[in-house]
């Protein structure tokens, strides 16, 4: 059995759901998101309780299961309280800064790299060496906070680049000389 497919999950009042099928929309005070979910996944709505059945212990049903249930939490709480991921800027003059819809990122390059907030996220700047990213859809805020870290992932040496918040970075050991 699942661990987390059979977990139930409690929707907030501020929270509705509506349901065509398989797909799923759900609106709360920050938003709203929609996504169609597998035909085999049984999904039942009883007032503020969400629960999942699978039709067999088949494999592939075993994982929708679990992912299921993960993902429709995840739009729960992302309507209601939103995500964010933080980031961190390290290394000698490597900075950011808002400008209008956008981020400008100095990270050693001979030019500034320039990262657009896209629909649904929002990009914040709370001090020169951090960047953060919010937004209500979990996926998109990972990917976005992703993007950006792969501008000038930290390097094993001195730990230069730009790392999740309280990322550890295991730094090597440099050249030896005679």
């Amino acid at each position: 059995m699942s661990r987390v497919g059979v977990l139930p999950i409690e929707v907030p009042e501020s929270v509705t759901i509506e349901r065509d099928g398989n797909h799923i929309t759900v609106k709360g005070p920050k938003g709203e998101l929609s996504r169609q979910f597998h035909e085999d996944i049984t999904i039942n709505i009883e007032g503020n309780v969400i629960t999942f059945e699978r039709p067999t212990e088949h494999k592939d049903h075993r994982a929708l299961h679990g992912t299921t249930r993960s993902i429709l939490n995840n739009m729960v709480q992302g309507v209601t309280n939103g995500f964010e991921k933080n980031l961190e800027l390290v290394g000698v003059g490597y900075r950011a800064q808002k400008s209008g819809s956008k981020i400008v990122l100095n990270l050693g390059y001979s030019h500034p790299v320039e990262i657009e907030e896209q629909d649904g996220i929002e990009l914040e700047v709370p001090s020169n060496t951090k960047v953060v990213v919010r937004g209500i859809d979990k996926e998109l805020v990972g990917a976005v906070a992703s993007k950006i870290r792969s501008k000038r992932t930290p390097e094993p040496y001195k730990g230069k680049g730009v790392r999740y918040e309280g990322e550890y970075v295991r730094t090597k050991e440099g050249k030896t000389g005679k």
